[in-house]
């Protein structure tokens, strides 16, 4: 018998001794209850976030006269905004939680982070800033969960402390997403590690937002509030992938790489550029993102909502009705919130996914009329691609890209787009990272 053979039966066994640990049972158990009030923290969040997003942008301008904001609607809301976070940022410990251009982070939950988290969410989201709601409600997750274990006096020994973090940041993805399956695939590739470290660390974990996504979704149906959850319906029968399908999506794909690559690019320069005279700069940031928007508005005559948001009910509209959407407006809405989410990664607090998913979705549409392409295929690969190249996480881009448009049958297309974006991200250079000092 070789030392390879000898050492294979060693894996299994770890996590059977484990397993039988009171120690780790206990975490699992407490991680299993910590799944309900995460949830329902994360739901009462989301709600707040989406109920406060309608009433800047939809209630008080339908109070003041005008069916859908006007143009100009975006600059003060951006500039308050941008004030708040900029306080928030140079005032408040954890710095309102992680630079959303630094990529999606699962770490550093603590109690002490959270009301930053809170605030300079608030001060971002519902006022427009072109980042979605999953990096704070991660910290959210995670930070409650550990706050559940000081008050219940739970283990609280570094092992412990991992696993509740993580299982309270799992819960709070799946809340977001609508699935604890896209939930433990990303902790799979964020988390990183193999064998029985990875089974011990995704037990909690799934334990924890499988809970959590029951007690989430009958909670909403019972408040009968809406949280603003990412789906999309595409129209029409799912088509058989042909070369021309592949072809075409596989140049999107590269397409959308490269722009987004460019965007996160300038979204770090952003972060050096706030880092000195926070306030001012942010707000200066967010002002701009503010013009996208009404840039936007004044050349199409849409609502500035579709630029500045995070894009997660747009996109909805955008997949089930493209035929709303002209080739102009799906190239004004590209370019101007591809710009305003390059602004905001560096300077308001949120997460890089939604606007990210939203500018894939968009360049499928745009791209879909292309001959032997269909809406589809361009709409799963601009999605693949997109999350792949911000999050450089190529298996949970595919998964996420599959539940999206709800088409198992596109799966060698996504996944052949997820490569290939992750391959462009790593070889086309960004900007140049500015010194700071």
């Amino acid at each position: 018998m070789t030392a390879t053979q000898s050492a294979q039966p060693a894996e299994p066994v770890m996590l059977r001794a484990l397993l039988k640990t009171p120690p780790y049972r206990r975490t699992l158990l407490l991680c299993a209850l910590v799944g309900i009030p995460v949830s329902l923290v994360c739901f009462w969040f989301l709600a707040g976030m989406h109920e406060l997003q309608n009433l800047l942008w939809e209630s008080l301008p339908n109070a003041l006269g005008w069916d859908v904001a006007p143009w100009w609607w975006p600059l003060p809301l951006l500039l308050i905004g941008g004030i708040g976070v900029g306080l928030v940022v140079s005032r408040m410990p954890g710095a309102g939680g992680h630079v959303p251009a630094a990529g999606l982070g699962m770490g550093g939950a603590s109690t002490k982070v959270l009301p930053g988290v809170v605030l300079a969410a608030a001060a971002s989201l519902p006022f427009g800033a072109v980042l979605g709601p999953e990096a704070p409600l991660i910290a959210l997750g995670g930070g409650f969960a550990l706050l559940l274990r000081d008050l219940a006096r739970g283990p609280s020994t570094p092992q412990a402390t991992v696993l509740l973090g993580v299982a309270g940041a799992a819960s709070a993805i799946a809340a977001i997403f609508g699935s604890p399956l896209i939930a433990a695939v990303l902790l799979i590739e964020v988390v990183g590690v193999g064998g029985p470290q990875l089974v011990a660390v995704m037990l909690p974990a799934l334990l924890s937002s499988g809970v959590g996504a029951l007690v989430f979704t009958g909670f909403g149906r019972w408040t009968g509030l809406q949280t603003g959850g990412l789906t999309i319906k595409l129209p029409g029968p799912v088509p058989r992938l042909d070369a021309a399908d592949v072809g075409w999506a596989l140049l999107l794909a590269v397409a959308v790489a490269a722009v987004l690559r460019q965007a996160v690019g300038v979204g770090q320069q952003v972060a050096v550029f706030t880092a000195k005279d926070t306030v001012a700069r942010t707000t200066l940031c967010a002002l701009g993102a503010g013009v996208c928007a009404a840039a936007y508005a004044l050349a199409t005559g849409r609502s500035p909502e579709e630029v500045a948001s995070s894009g997660q009910a747009v996109m909805a509209v955008l997949a089930s009705h493209p035929e709303d959407w002209g080739s102009g407006a799906l190239v004004a809405v590209l370019l101007c919130k591809t710009v305003g989410y390059a602004l905001c990664l560096g300077s308001m607090r949120g997460g890089p996914i939604f606007p990210a998913l939203f500018i894939g979705a968009a360049a499928g549409v745009l791209a879909a009329p292309l001959p032997g392409l269909g809406l589809v295929p361009a709409v799963a690969a601009g999605l693949a691609a997109a999350g792949a190249s911000v999050l450089r996480l190529p298996v949970s881009s595919a998964v996420m890209a599959i539940l999206l448009v709800g088409a198992p049958g596109m799966t060698p297309v996504v996944i052949l787009a997820a490569v290939l974006a992750m391959i462009t991200t790593e070889l086309v250079p960004g900007p140049p990272r500015p010194l700071s000092g």
